[in-house]
């Protein structure tokens, strides 16, 4: 597995007509060496990275509450029916 890089922030993207894009979600499925930081079978709210994307990565918000960039392979992306969307959601941002 790819050791996590340093945490960086950055300004969340939005679409090419202003808006933001439609929440994503992720469950994780291998939290070798951050059992603090993931659950196994947890979902997480990812946040748009392309510069993480290019190089396997995939930034999500933790238990922590904060997001940083974890491997890519330890994640499944997901796509939650819209009452979960929104429950999880909400859920982020609390």
């Amino acid at each position: 597995m790819n050791p996590m890089t340093t945490p960086k922030r950055v300004k969340l993207k939005t679409s090419p007509k202003g808006r933001r894009s439609r929440p994503r979600f992720a469950i994780c499925i291998d939290n070798t060496g951050y059992p603090a930081s993931l659950e196994r079978w947890k979902i997480y709210r990812v946040l748009p990275d392309r510069e993480s994307a290019r190089h396997g990565q995939i930034r999500v918000i933790d238990e922590s509450g904060e997001d940083y960039i974890f491997a890519a392979q330890s994640f499944v992306l997901v796509e939650l029916p819209p009452p979960l969307r929104r429950l999880y959601s909400a859920k982020a941002v609390a």
